[in-house]
């Protein structure tokens, strides 16, 4: 699976922002498969953590879908 780093800018419910180390925003919805919560987004967006994401393309959305987050 694809992975992207960057730093999270935006979080909301089961989505979030991830701005690449390019400047370039792209767009997450968290997997029904991962152990993370929509209260776990919160703090990374706080912190502006950087994360590595791994992800697969989303079906029917504008977006990817978030496989795995971890921090970096």
């Amino acid at each position: 699976m694809p992975t992207m780093r960057g730093i999270v800018t935006i979080a909301q419910e089961s989505r979030f922002q991830l701005t690449d180390e390019d400047g370039v925003a792209h767009l997450f919805v968290l997997s029904p498969h991962m152990l993370a919560e929509d209260d776990d987004l919160e703090p990374l967006q706080r912190e502006q953590a950087r994360i590595r994401v791994t992800y697969s393309p989303a079906r029917n959305e504008i977006g990817y879908l978030a496989e795995r987050i971890e921090r970096i």
